[in-house]
């Protein structure tokens, strides 16, 4: 508790420092991640009576083991609402949090949500040793729902949900948007399925689970991951039992992300002569970019995919 008090102390300056809102009427929605971010301003198109925001830098990617910054503390004090990823994703938020502002609304997109998964690709003892070290990481609950369209349709339908219980004026333009966001994202899920079907070689290596729930809607085998914990290199011993399993399992494809520096998983391609590509998980990308970003990264994961795995 004595740790607390000088952010506490630095947090009370800050907040006595803000300006007051410049319209009382204009509800603004902070979130917390890039990929929720980017599915809230597909839900809230066309409302001008709502703004967002991201808390978060876009190019941060998944904020694993990520600390609050004073910049994001003001951020929240001004918001009326503050939409997470759940799951864990957002350890980092806590009591601090309350103290800056007692009215914020908190939504979690994962809510309802029951198709979890745990991480891929690991072992018992790897296993054991998560749920011992990433508390951040719900003991190997995985977070990643954004990378399957068919579950980021499903946050879009809950984000308006809440919204729409916050803001009955503009339920109508959220619930509508969210609608035709999950019938956009199924069909990019069904078209993903699809691929899955016509793959030469359905198993994979990934630099993280990040694509776990992509890999189950199109019956991809995450045979194991470059980075057991997300934003740690591998050991040389880990190095080995993972050439071991490609080996064995005799993995199609070797893929990267660029969030994360690729070389591990260029060494391993040279080491097992195995394909590697890079797939964007859309965790991060334009702050101010198209609506269909998102759509147009996993399109072009798509073909990615099909040029490194092959056709039967």
């Amino acid at each position: 508790m004595n740790r607390m008090k000088p952010f506490l102390i630095v947090l009370a300056l800050l907040l006595a420092c803000l300006p007051a809102r410049a319209d009382g009427n204009k509800k603004t929605i902070l979130c917390t991640t890039f990929p929720i971010f980017q599915i809230t301003r597909n839900v809230v198109s066309g409302n001008s009576a709502v703004t967002v925001q991201l808390m978060l830098p876009a190019a941060l990617g998944c904020p694993h083991d990520y600390a609050l910054t004073p910049q994001d503390m003001q951020k929240i004090a001004r918001a009326d609402v503050l939409i997470v990823n759940g799951l864990g994703m957002e350890e980092y938020l806590g009591a601090p949090v309350k103290k800056a502002n007692p009215d914020l609304k908190v939504v979690d997109s994962s809510a309802g949500i029951k198709e979890i998964l745990r991480y891929a690709g690991q072992d018992d003892h790897e296993e054991a040793d998560r749920q011992e070290h990433d508390h951040d990481q719900h003991g190997g609950v995985n977070p990643h729902l954004f990378t399957s369209p068919r579950l980021a349709g499903r946050l879009a339908m809950n984000i308006a949900a809440e919204l729409a219980e916050l803001d009955p004026a503009g339920a109508a333009t959220f619930l509508a948007n969210a609608k035709a966001y999950e019938e956009k994202m199924q069909k990019l899920a069904d078209d993903f399925s699809a691929l899955g079907k016509r793959l030469g070689n359905n198993r994979i290596v990934t630099q993280h689970g990040v694509f776990d729930y992509l890999a189950r809607d199109m019956g991809l085998e995450v045979v194991a991951v470059v980075q057991a914990h997300a934003g740690q290199e591998p050991s040389a011993a880990e190095m080995l039992r993972i050439v071991k399993i490609i080996r064995e399992k005799k993995a199609g494809g070797i893929f990267t992300e660029p969030q994360y520096p690729a070389k591990v998983g260029q060494t391993i391609a040279r080491e097992t002569g195995v394909a590697v590509a890079t797939l964007d998980p859309g965790a991060s990308g334009p702050e101010n970019g198209p609506l269909d970003y998102y759509e147009t990264v996993m399109r072009h994961n798509m073909l990615v995919l099909g040029k490194t795995l092959g056709a039967k």
